[in-house]
């Protein structure tokens, strides 16, 4: 993130616009006290759902214009396990440093403030259905019933604090059931969030009798059709010769290429249990894949693995109802054991247009490493697997991994429209636009990520 988020807005500044100080972990504040099961608003329904809150100026505080902290006191809330700050204009920053308190709902406890990335740089290209909000990047909290925000605005060249985009709310996220459960268990509900109902969305239909399967659920498994039957939760690995004669007999015009990595086992879209109803229901596609970028989510790392199609399905929500976007924007997403899942709809194997790096999202591929790694480092586990799914996909388009290549900028803070740049095929987000993502950590082991890929690819 941009270097002001570095800068020196401190509990001294906290302490003269009047915020909530944190409290020892165990303490609950006064007016976050546990309430009877029921009292809670929406209390009772089915599980998955977005609670939308709106953030204000501390009572009390100067409200002449982008002067006051903008905060939400300590309250208990249904339970959600992912949070985040969105604000209507997508054009606008967040200019101020935004923290979080959460209570653990198996403990009691409150958590000590963390700190939300203020600028959610995993974007999509500013086309029609794309890019309606701004917000930050996602925290993963787990099963949380309580919440505390404030939000210090950084301070300007005149030492005054500077102005909130309109409409700061925070979102918070309950994923839904585990897959296997009826999609209604991911739907919203309509009393107190902006989610639409159950069934209401693009692609929603009645559904199939005879396979279980609604026109969306039908219509996104048909894109990985060659490489996995209809109703599969997942693509098998194949080794490398039996990958070579599958991307041959593939109805798929690509690159020719004999370099070509073994193909990873994915769990797709049905495995990790999207709701297909949510996405816009045309694929967005591009010509070919020149580059991989690397992103962490920056959802924190305090998941287990068995957490990571919940954490998923937390993205994808936020992206979707949250955001405004079309649909989740990563391609693709690689959790802490080495598991890789589908992100994007419209097949794993085709050059498939995500939301991921902003000016950079078409003849790409976007890789989101769930956690994050400014300080903690990867798995070996998920470096690797970044390794086999580039060896393989990439080799599907002719692409060298451990080569480069010029890209024309479609616009971004960085690189404006038209600018040519000499980009990695594998790359980390930070090479195209402003950002610390993929962290320093991860961004660190791209080189040999690329090795290894090429090595995979028999190069």
């Amino acid at each position: 993130m941009r270097a002001f988020l570095a800068s020196t807005i401190g509990v001294a500044c906290a302490a003269a616009l009047s915020l909530p100080l944190a409290l020892p972990a165990g303490a609950a504040p006064p007016s976050a006290s546990r309430q009877p099961a029921g009292t809670v608003a929406g209390a009772g329904q089915p599980a998955g759902g977005t609670q939308s809150l709106p953030l204000t100026a501390p009572a009390g505080a100067d409200r002449s214009a982008g002067a006051a902290a903008r905060v939400l006191p300590p309250r208990t809330v249904r339970p959600y396990s992912m949070l985040g700050i969105v604000w209507d204009d997508a054009g606008e920053e967040l200019h101020g440093r935004a923290q979080v308190r959460t209570r653990s709902t198996a403990s009691g406890r409150w958590s000590g403030w963390r700190d939300l990335s203020a600028h959610h740089d995993d974007a999509p290209d500013p086309v029609p259905g794309e890019r309606r909000r701004g917000g930050t990047a996602p925290l993963w909290v787990g099963a949380s019933d309580g919440v505390q925000v404030r939000v210090v605005p950084e301070r300007t060249a005149d030492r005054a604090p500077a102005a909130f985009p309109a409409g700061l709310r925070i979102e918070l996220v309950d994923p839904g059931g585990d897959p296997g459960t009826d999609n209604a268990g991911n739907a919203a509900d309509p009393a107190d969030n902006e989610d639409d109902a159950p069934g209401s969305g693009p692609g929603s239909g009645p559904r199939d009798r005879a396979g279980g399967m609604t026109a969306a659920e039908r219509q996104s498994a048909a894109a990985n059709a060659e490489l996995a039957p209809i109703g599969a939760t997942e693509i098998a690995p194949l080794g490398r010769t039996a990958t070579e004669e599958a991307a041959q007999r593939s109805a798929e015009p690509r690159a020719a290429s004999r370099y070509i990595g073994p193909r990873p086992g994915i769990v797709i879209r049905r495995g990790w249990g999207a709701n297909e109803s949510w996405r816009e229901r045309r694929f967005p596609y591009t010509k070919t894949v020149r580059t991989a970028f690397v992103h962490h989510s920056g959802t924190g790392n305090g998941y287990s693995c068995a957490q990571a199609p919940s954490v998923l399905r937390g993205i994808y929500r936020y992206h979707v109802h949250s955001m405004k976007w079309r649909d989740i924007g990563y391609n693709f997403a690689v959790d802490k054991c080495g598991t890789i899942y589908e992100g994007r709809a419209g097949g794993v194997a085709r050059a498939v247009q995500g939301a991921h790096t902003l000016g950079f999202n078409h003849n790409s591929m976007g890789i989101a490493v769930l956690g994050t790694y400014d300080a903690a480092r990867p798995s070996r586990q998920a470096v690797e697997a970044v390794a086999k799914l580039t060896a393989w996909k990439l080799g599907l388009f002719g692409r060298n991994p451990a080569g480069s290549g010029t890209r024309v900028s479609l616009g971004n803070t960085k690189y404006p429209k038209g600018t040519r740049v000499t980009l990695r095929v594998i790359s980390g987000h930070r090479d195209g636009f402003y950002t610390d993502c993929p962290g320093a950590r991860l961004y660190d082991r791209l080189g040999g990520i690329r090795g290894l890929a090429a090595r995979l690819q028999g190069r």
